[in-house]
C-alpha cells in the first residue's frame, strides 16, 4: 500500500534454515533405512519398502539440498503481488482471499496459506509444473491449486497474513 505517496517496502520472508536442515536429515535418514531394506531384503515387504522409500526421500532430499543453497527468498510481499519460490508471481488482483488451511496426517498438523484465487485456471495454465502437479491433488482434498506452505519460513502464517493486509489493504481474509 503506498503511505503518503510512498510504496511500502516489500517483505521479504527467508528460508528457515534450521527446519530445512532438519527436514533434509530426515530425507536422508529414510534414504538410509531403504537401502538397509534393500541389502537386507529378507521379507517382499521390506524389499518393496526400500525400492520406493529410496527414490521418493532421494528426490526429497535434491530438492530440499537445491532450497538450502539457493539464495533466493522463500516469500515476497510488496504493493503489486505475491511472489513465492513454488508458486511463483501472482498479483493482488489474481487475489480473491487467503486463508489459514490445516491438513492432519495421522498426529500431525501442517499449517498452510491458501490463495483464493478469482480465476484458478488463468493462473494454472501459466504455473510452475510441480503446482500444476499437484493442484489436482489439493482439489481432491478440498484445497486450492495456490497454497503456500509455511513450515519453511521463519515466521507463522498469521504474520505472513498481516503482512499481506499491510500491502493490501480490503484483502479478504477468511476463516
Amino acid at each position: 500500500m503506498i503511505n503518503d505517496g510512498v510504496p511500502l517496502p516489500p517483505t521479504v520472508y527467508r528460508l528457515a534454515k534450521g527446519r530445512v536442515w532438519a527436514m533434509l536429515a530426515g530425507s536422508l535418514a529414510f534414504v538410509a533405512l531403504g537401502v538397509v531394506f534393500l541389502v537386507a531384503h529378507s521379507t517382499v515387504q521390506m524389499f518393496v519398502a526400500g525400492v520406493l522409500a529410496v527414490p521418493f526421500f532421494g528426490l526429497c532430499a535434491v530438492i530440499i539440498a537445491q532450497r538450502l543453497f539457493r539464495d533466493r527468498p522463500e516469500l515476497v510481499l510488496d504493493d503489486a503481488g505475491v511472489d513465492h519460490v513454488s508458486l511463483g508471481r501472482l498479483g493482488w488482483d489474481e487475489i480473491a482471499a487467503v486463508r489459514i488451511r490445516e491438513h492432519r496426517v495421522r498426529h500431525t498438523t501442517h499449517r498452510f496459506i491458501e490463495l483464493v484465487l478469482h480465476d484458478p485456471g488463468a493462473y494454472l495454465a501459466r504455473a510452475p509444473k510441480l503446482v500444476r502437479r499437484t493442484a489436482a491433488m489439493n482439489v481432491r482434498l478440498g484445497f486450492g491449486p495456490a497454497n503456500m506452505a509455511t513450515n519453511t519460513l521463519s515466521v507463522p502464517p498469521e504474520a505472513v497474513l498481516d503482512a499481506m493486509r499491510r500491502h493490501r489493504p480490503g484483502l479478504a481474509v477468511l476463516d
